[in-house]
């Protein structure tokens, strides 16, 4: 036999034995069970919408306390957009009062507060101290209608972070006890109002 032809003859034993010592791969085998492979899920990311109540430059509240009932006006000067975290921000208030079942009596409005709530993304931020209008009149002032109260309130700058300022605003409030008498009954009337902070 030529050496050539030897030298083929032995390598297609090699491939023959090579082949024949490889066998069936695990998962081609009958009954064999795939591996099961984790499929990633999808991840969804939340988005907090921030209300903004002066979204349209102003808005009503209608409250009661006892008998009284209060329409409050809220807006500002300031458009939303400078609303900043660092601006001096003016809120107005216009408020006026009604009684149910109305006997000629006068309803006074002797303190009002804004305690100013700020929040961020991560929670509640450092927040300003209370705001205040305490009446230098006795018994107060005269809200009943056609009398109003008008007050502008400045939200001095707040942490930077900040998104959003709730307020907590609370009117105390005498109500005359009959039309001729020099006493008086305590209401109190409470309100929230949540304001977005325009971001830079």
């Amino acid at each position: 036999m030529k050496p050539n032809r030897l030298a083929a003859v032995a390598l297609a034993a090699l491939v023959t034995v090579a082949l024949s010592a490889c066998g069936t791969p695990p998962w081609e085998e009958a009954g064999a069970t795939p591996t099961p492979t984790a499929t990633p899920k999808p991840t969804s990311t939340e988005i907090t919408t921030v209300v903004n109540e002066l979204a349209n430059g102003s808005t009503k509240h209608l409250l009661t306390a006892g008998s009284i009932g209060l329409s409050v006006d809220y807006f500002s000067t300031l458009s939303m957009d400078q609303w900043t975290a660092d601006a001096n921000k003016p809120l107005s208030i216009s408020m006026i009062a009604d009684i149910t079942g109305d006997e000629g009596q006068a309803v006074y409005l002797s303190n009002m507060t804004v305690l100013v709530a700020v929040y961020g993304s991560d929670g509640k931020l450092t927040s300003p101290p209370q705001l205040s209008d305490r009446s230098t009149i006795t018994p107060g002032y005269l809200v009943k209608d056609p009398y109003s109260y008008s007050q502008t309130f400045i939200l001095p700058a707040i942490d930077p972070d900040a998104t959003y300022v709730q307020l907590s605003l609370t009117y105390e409030l005498l109500l005359q006890s009959t039309p001729t008498s020099a006493s008086y009954a305590k209401q109190t009337a409470s309100d929230t109002l949540t304001i977005a902070i325009a971001q830079p």
